[in-house]
């Protein structure tokens, strides 16, 4: 008699209950897949973060952006300013936090309102842009800081002190006297403006072309954005393939 006894049997139900498990084809599977992927993906943008596109060439030639070209698609992370507020120096994607920032954006959402539902279906999962007016900028000033423009070479003062702006673009020169207006060959001057607790004050790095804080500063926050309105860090250009890179934050 063997010592050895033999291993138990497996009940013919478990048996069955195997086969039927390697059984089951794929395309069974899959719709779980799916959803499994997409709820991932749905909560990488909302809490991590998520590509945007540049519009407009007013970060110029920090971020490439013009009318009728190719701009930068850029990756935007949530997380820094989840455990911490924006410094000056970051570049930063937000809403436009009042109608002023709005006056030259349209939606671009279908007018039926099944497609409109599609699309903004695809806009949480990050496969198109969100419906609003989002912009990128630069931090120049935080809550609590006074900025205004200039001193005698032109800078941008902080709390009365001049920043070294390596990022910044001017394509024309310094003009003491004349008021930044908004417009196209306009002037540097603006301000004194307290930024507001919350607020962060912003500006392009093209100067000359870039409709800022300092082209809205007659609304109701003269000019600075709310961090509630700030959507993230830009962190990396991801497209086109020759200006892939990160996107450098420089304190000024």
């Amino acid at each position: 008699m063997s010592d050895i006894l033999d291993p138990p049997a497996t009940p013919p139900r478990r048996r069955r209950l195997k086969r039927q498990r390697k059984k089951r084809p794929f395309w069974q599977e899959l719709p779980a897949l799916i959803v499994i992927a997409a709820v991932a993906v749905a909560l990488v943008v909302t809490f991590i973060g998520r590509p945007y596109v540049i519009p407009s060439q007013s970060m110029e030639p920090t971020l490439h952006g013009c009318p009728g070209c190719t701009g930068d698609r850029i990756y935007v992370e949530k997380l820094s300013f989840d455990f911490g507020d924006p410094q000056p120096g970051d570049v930063i994607v937000f809403k436009g936090p009042t109608a002023s920032w709005d006056r030259a954006w349209t939606s671009r959402r279908s007018g039926n309102a099944a497609v409109k539902g599609l699309e903004n279906a695809i806009a949480f999962f990050g496969l198109m842009p969100p419906d609003e007016n989002d912009l990128v900028k630069r931090v120049i000033a935080v809550g609590g800081q006074t900025v205004q423009c200039c001193d005698a070479q032109g800078r941008v003062l902080v709390d009365g002190k001049p920043l070294d702006e390596p990022y910044a673009h001017y394509n024309l020169p310094y003009r003491p006297g004349l008021a930044y207006t908004g417009s196209v060959g306009t002037g540097r001057e603006f301000g004194p403006i307290k930024v507001p607790d919350g607020n962060v004050w912003v500006m392009g790095d093209n100067r000359n072309e870039s409709a800022d804080s300092r082209a809205h500063v007659e609304d109701q926050y003269q000019g600075t954005v709310p961090l509630s309105d700030i959507r993230g860090k830009a962190v990396f250009k991801i497209w086109p393939p020759g200006r892939i890179g990160p996107i450098h934050s420089q304190k000024p």
